[in-house]
């Protein structure tokens, strides 16, 4: 199938899916086995993860380096210091940030787009992803996943039952 881009370019469509605006992921998980499937699942998804640490320095210096994000998961408890310093340096440079943690930070408005529950399923990650990008296109949300909170403009969205 065949796909007309911005510039009226012909692009080849593969199996009807999309081309995604969220693409190249930051993943800043310090526990080893969540970050390993969290890596994985994007990855068999199609994403590509630039990155998987676990530590706040090596995060931001990635992001301070510039490197090419289009979102950053962040855990909020990290061994060496807190997800929202990562949250801060990626708002600077407005990438945006989904927190991934058992609680969501009382000041996590300011510097990410939403809040993902711990524990979540692969599912509701990926719901999570797509529900981020459609808000960053302005658009609503077609589902919003259970424990998903997004912010924006003062107000939130929620997928908590």
């Amino acid at each position: 199938m065949w796909e007309e881009d911005d510039t009226g370019a012909k692009q080849v469509m593969l199996f009807g899916r999309k081309q995604r605006s969220i693409d190249k992921l930051l993943v800043v998980e310090d526990e080893p086995l969540v970050a390993f499937d969290t890596e994985h699942l994007l990855s068999e998804q199609g994403f590509t993860v630039v990155a998987t640490v676990d530590r706040v320095a090596d995060a931001v210096r990635l992001i301070e380096g510039g490197v090419a994000l289009d979102l950053v998961l962040v855990d909020v408890n990290l061994a060496d210091g807190s997800g929202i310093d990562v949250a801060r340096a990626a708002s600077q440079r407005a990438i945006p940030v989904l927190f991934v943690t058992g609680a969501c930070p009382v000041d996590a408005e300011g510097v990410a787009v939403g809040c993902l529950a711990k524990p979540y399923t692969s599912r509701d990650l990926l719901a999570s992803i797509d529900a981020i990008e459609s808000w960053v296109e302005g658009r609503k949300p077609a589902r919003m996943p259970g424990g998903l909170r997004l912010f924006g403009g003062g107000s939130s969205m929620t997928g908590l039952t």
